[in-house]
């Protein structure tokens, strides 16, 4: 008589060697690995003996794209966590104590300024918000307890670009860090770490990813510090519950494969728009650190990366993927214009394959009063583009047709 137990959980099966290496990493989706005694398991979680235990403290393939990172931003350590804003408040978490002072700039992405204002303030951390482009205001703003400066390559969406090599030698005098948000420049075009920076955040999901389908972000810290914050990083990460998803993070080294030639061929783009925009009675004003009328285009020259690989001082600079420019009129002018136009989909983000546009005021700084919007020059007919992988006629032909049809 057949036996009425049953076993209704498979077991693991060893699959035996391939007898040849794949070209590509393969994904690790596991939540726990097997260990062979409790020993093994201390080591390993304690970092003493290589190896993984379970995924939130670490995996695969966040390892094998945080050395990637790394190696991008020529950096000590890099870690992976679920979000840019995740890796935001990794450094934040792992830098600062109640009664520290933070210096923000003030053209920070709303999120982060909303995360030290509101939620840090929580846990007596005190933020001030400073223009990054006034290096004497900055200098002036300094206190005792000022334990970090946050600042962004290029701003969102005024494209403005501080003195990265400045900021990290004023934070340096007062014993302070400098976390620099590099997502709308990707080391593609900028290293901060190699101006100063002490700490350099990526949101993955952008440009360095590059096809619209993860949400991750990377922390990298730089050789000078990177050593001294590795321990309360690598300890945040795990206690704060910062881990990523090992599918993500096999998309975004797929990415990272192609990260300089997209990033060139946008950039390439989008200065070729930028010229052409420039010359259409119907746009009031074009802002792209490519042109010479931008205000930050000297620093740009001498703070961005060669189209190429660095080695050619003819190579042409790279000034990145973002463009913006400002319409005639108001709100209902920019709305007009943006259902006028299907061939670039309206789309709150930025780094995808295709090109994309944004309306700042109503979304990534609709919390911010009308008058501190434009005090930063940003208005209700204020346009940003993503630049994509189509040709640089294809965008031009559109965005000339809407322009031109809505008879501004």
């Amino acid at each position: 008589m057949p036996s009425r137990i049953r076993d209704l959980c498979p077991r693991n099966i060893d699959l035996p060697l391939f007898g040849s290496r794949p070209a590509r990493p393969a994904i690790y989706p596991a939540a726990v690995y097997h260990c062979d005694s409790p020993e093994q398991a201390q080591l390993r979680l304690g970092g003493q003996e290589p190896g993984y235990v379970y995924q939130r403290d670490k995996h695969p393939n966040a390892d094998l794209l945080a050395e990637k990172c790394r190696q991008l931003h020529q950096a000590n350590l890099a870690l992976i966590t679920s979000s840019g804003m995740a890796a935001i408040a990794l450094a934040l978490v792992s830098c600062l104590k109640e009664g520290d002072h933070v210096l923000m700039s003030n053209r920070l992405y709303g999120e982060t300024s909303l995360l030290l204002d509101r939620e840090f303030s929580r846990f007596g951390i005190e933020a001030s918000q400073v223009d990054m482009l006034d290096c004497e205001q900055v200098r002036s703003q300094f206190r005792g307890n000022t334990k970090l400066v946050v600042a962004e390559t290029i701003s969102n969406p005024t494209l403005r670009l501080a003195d990265l090599e400045k900021l990290a030698t004023l934070a340096h005098q007062s014993d302070a860090l400098l976390l620099v948000d590099n997502t709308f420049a990707s080391p593609a075009v900028c290293q901060p770490i190699e101006l100063g920076a002490d700490l350099v955040v990526e949101s993955m999901s952008k440009i360095m990813n590059g096809h619209g389908d993860l949400m991750l972000g990377a922390l990298c810290a730089g050789n000078q510090r990177g050593s001294e914050l590795e321990d309360r990083l690598t300890c945040a990460i795990k206690t704060w519950g910062f881990a990523s998803s090992p599918m993500d993070c096999w998309l975004a080294e797929r990415g990272l494969v192609t990260l300089f030639p997209r990033v060139a061929m946008a950039s390439s783009t989008a200065l070729r728009l930028a010229e052409e925009l420039s010359k259409m009675p119907q746009v009031k004003e074009v802002i792209y650190p490519g042109l010479e009328s931008h205000p930050d285009h000297a620093l740009a020259q001498k703070q961005f990366s060669p189209a190429a690989t660095g080695t050619d001082p003819s190579d042409e600079t790279l000034f990145g993927h973002m463009l913006t420019f400002h319409l005639p009129g108001s709100l209902e002018t920019a709305t007009r214009f943006i259902q006028s136009l299907p061939q670039i989909p309206f789309c709150p983000s930025l780094g995808e394959p295709m090109t994309t546009l944004s309306h700042p005021a109503s979304t990534s700084h609709r919390s911010m009063a009308a008058a501190e919007r434009e005090k930063l020059g940003i208005f209700p007919s204020t346009i940003r583009l993503s630049i994509g992988l189509e040709s640089p006629e294809f965008i031009l032909e559109a965005l000339r047709k809407s322009l031109v049809d809505l008879d501004f």
